[in-house]
């Protein structure tokens, strides 16, 4: 089988190639539904070759690892591939920088995913996105697109407009929290049942039990003590979480407590873009002139990415440092590996995965892209039937996608009233008139 990753010389990739390597150890050659050959693509040759770097002291003395090849350009890519893991950044860490500080000019929040930051990264990704779903329509029309681009849930809501149901965005958000909030609980993260409905960084884990048990958040909940023994009950509160009655995603703590996070974002030294940008940027460098180094370089920078995952908001709630279990890289990787392999062998599996709709969320369309648990075979990922939600949730939910289809919209179209659409109507920008100027200044 083969894998085919765009933007290939992007920093994670060494982690969907070590989860390869973990399967290549377990399972021999022949064993159907194993990647043999993974093809890297990226318009960035010099990262590319770095990376290949990285893969090729990853896979030694690993006998049966899958052969990787770089490919010339997009077409051939994707010729003859069963699946496309779409990972790309467009504009590369310079553009993630614009996306943050052009938002803090006037005061609101600059994000990768959320907030303005979010939209602007929409309105420049979209674009590429839609053309590479119309290219593998063209030349690879069987494949499936697994998408990690963010904004995963607007970039997997404009490519499935093309390939309809053979994209499916994933993230590793919801995971980690079904797994920290198992832990925590004192139950099997393998082997629990759950409830989790939103959209990409706007979702809730709302129940989890053991197989044939009873649910085990309420207990979870009245537990102050196991509740904030793990991140999200750090960044949250058990305070708040009680009165929720559910467990966010971690993304939405830029929703709930707004102003302490823009304000630690304000204060601190640099964005953490510019961190990225700056550390992503020295490893390149450094790799490029000493490739037998490249794999002990890129293993100490991924060490340090993670280490200062989300540090803004970890300031804003007392600066406590992220736990050992959570620092290993893994998690979107393990989710793309185990969606394909459900494809490829036609074996059932539940994951958290951005699909279209159905009639999970009466209150949005059947194609709205939510974000909620599925069941995968080889006939692809259905979503399953969930609890309804809160007002308070369906509410945030209903506004959130109105800016999603907004940005979409723009990003497509060239519209600026609805790129205006799209950043006034977001909760965490306060004004058409701020939207404005963020566009402008942005160069829409």
């Amino acid at each position: 089988m083969r894998l085919t990753i765009l933007g290939g010389g992007g920093f994670r990739v060494p982690l969907v190639h070590r989860a390869l390597l973990d399967e290549a150890r377990r399972r021999p050659a022949d064993a159907p539904g194993r990647c043999t050959e993974l093809v890297l693509y990226d318009t960035d040759r010099d990262r590319l070759a770095v990376i290949a770097s990285v893969l090729a002291a990853q896979a030694e003395d690993v006998p049966g690892a899958p052969s990787v090849r770089l490919a010339e350009d997009l077409d051939d890519a994707l010729r003859g591939t069963d699946f496309v893991f779409s990972a790309i950044r467009v504009g590369g860490t310079a553009g993630r920088v614009a996306d943050e500080r052009i938002p803090m000019t006037e005061g609101v929040l600059g994000q990768e995913t959320v907030g303005a930051g979010g939209v602007l990264y929409a309105l420049r990704t979209v674009p590429v996105a839609v053309r590479i779903a119309e290219r593998v329509r063209a030349v690879a029309p069987d494949a499936w697109v697994i998408n990690f681009t963010n904004p995963a849930g607007m970039v997997t809501e404009a490519m499935a407009r093309v390939l309809g149901e053979r994209v499916i965005g994933i993230c590793d958000s919801p995971v980690g929290l079904v797994r920290r909030a198992a832990r925590a609980a004192g139950a099997d993260p393998d082997t629990v049942e759950f409830d989790y409905t939103g959209l990409n960084h706007l979702g809730w884990l709302r129940s989890f039990r053991e197989p044939g048990g009873a649910d085990l958040l309420p207990g979870l909940l009245a537990d102050p003590a196991a509740l904030t023994s793990f991140e999200e009950g750090k960044l949250f509160g058990s305070e708040w979480l009680q009165a929720l009655g559910a467990l966010p995603n971690e993304y939405l703590h830029y929703y709930y407590f707004r102003r302490e996070t823009l304000d630690s974002v304000r204060t601190a030294a640099e964005t953490r873009g510019e961190f990225l940008d700056q550390q992503q940027g020295g490893f390149f460098a450094r790799a490029a002139q000493d490739p037998a180094a490249s794999y002990a370089l890129w293993e100490r920078t991924r060490l340090e990415r993670e280490e200062t995952y989300m540090a803004e908001s970890r300031e804003a709630t007392g600066g406590w440092q992220r736990d050992s279990c959570d620092l290993d890289g893994g998690g979107y990787d393990q989710v793309a590996l185990a969606l394909m392999r459900a494809i490829a062998r036609g074996e059932r599996a539940r994951l958290v995965l951005n699909v279209p709709n159905g009639r999970t969320v009466p209150a949005l369309s059947p194609d709205a892209i939510v974000e909620t648990v599925c069941e995968v075979d080889g006939e692809g990922a259905r979503p399953l039937a969930a609890a309804p939600l809160g007002e308070a949730e369906l509410g945030l939910m209903l506004q959130l996608k109105a800016v999603e289809l907004a940005a979409v919209e723009a990003a497509t179209s060239g519209s600026h009233r609805a790129a205006l659409r799209a950043l006034a109507l977001h909760p965490l920008v306060d004004s058409p008139a701020v939207a404005a100027r963020i566009l402008e200044r942005a160069g829409h």
